[in-house]
């Protein structure tokens, strides 16, 4: 019994000290590019957790720009070359 509740002690005093780490992150708040601005002065569109309220942001890219798929790249198939060299039929120096 006294063995399950000093374990139980353990993990809590554990939780204790992490549990102010996770609070103290603070949320992402990014920019919104909204067409019109109906926030009151000072304040800006943003959005929180994908919901666009008015306030002011924490991070210096817009939501639209962090949520933007990156480029594709393409690239440009290579012929292949064979090892031997090309001779027609009769040439001197094929083999």
């Amino acid at each position: 019994m006294r063995l399950t509740t000093a374990a139980l002690t353990g993990v809590g005093m554990m939780l204790a000290t992490l549990m102010p780490m996770q609070v103290a992150a603070e949320a992402k708040i990014y920019s919104y590019n909204a067409s019109a601005n109906y926030c009151p002065a000072g304040l800006q569109p943003i959005t929180i957790s994908g919901v666009i309220c008015c306030g002011v942001p924490n991070q210096n890219v817009s939501y639209q720009s962090m949520k933007a798929q990156p480029a594709k790249r393409y690239y440009r198939v290579q012929k292949q070359r064979s090892a031997r060299a090309h001779c027609p039929a009769g040439e001197k120096g094929c083999s």
